[in-house]
């Protein structure tokens, strides 16, 4: 079996709690479905988000589309614990537009270019299904909208491992001094794993 044969197999095996989960809220018949699937650096929840879109189809947004404009990186907010996303803005362009049913308006940020990608900008029609990734999405400041919430998890060396994979190296030092840090304390401080439903273990076995 080849590498990406046997690495779909695994995925298939490893994201079996939530295709389970989700697949018992359809049939629950509530009008929308709300998920968030948070979790530590390089815990692979952009993998396990691709895999249930595909899967299930619905909208699938990610918080690493807004990231902080110039003007809100004061040294204040970026001290604050969950602060280093716009929570603001996600939380009345796409998850109060979802939550009434409405068209949102999607404006990805784009970090590189501390600017909005305009030409990623697009309307999104209102689905039944909608999917919430990113590290921050469980952010007390939400509230509780989510129907499911997820949580992926990765050991030290293995996270290490998976930057380096998916960056390179050029920038590992601020993950292993800043991102991954700042990661942990909201984790800890916010008790993301401990109000998540499900929790996927990241393993390449």
């Amino acid at each position: 079996m080849n590498n990406m044969r046997q690495r779909q197999v695994q995925n298939r095996k490893r994201f079996l709690p939530a295709v389970l989960a989700i697949e018992e809220l359809i049939r629950s018949g509530d009008e929308r479905i709300i998920i968030a699937i948070d979790g530590r650096t390089g815990a692979g929840k952009t993998t396990v988000s691709k895999y249930l879109h595909e899967k299930f189809g619905g909208n699938l947004f990610h918080m690493d589309d807004f990231y902080l404009q110039s003007h809100q990186r004061t040294k204040e907010r970026l001290m604050e614990v969950g602060g280093n996303v716009d929570y603001e803005r996600f939380k009345r362009e796409v998850l109060d537009v979802v939550e009434r049913g409405e068209v949102v308006h999607y404006r990805p940020f784009n970090y590189h270019t501390m600017d909005f990608d305009a030409e990623f900008a697009r309307d999104i029609p209102p689905k039944r299904l909608n999917i919430i990734e990113g590290t921050y999405c469980l952010n007390p400041y939400f509230g509780d909208p989510y129907d499911l919430r997820i949580f992926m998890d990765v050991e030290y060396n293995q996270q290490i491992e998976n930057v380096i994979e998916r960056e390179g190296t050029s920038e590992l030092d601020d993950y292993i001094d800043k991102w991954i840090p700042k990661t942990d304390i909201y984790i800890e401080r916010m008790g993301v794993q401990e109000r998540c439903n499900i929790s996927i273990a990241f393993s390449k076995d």
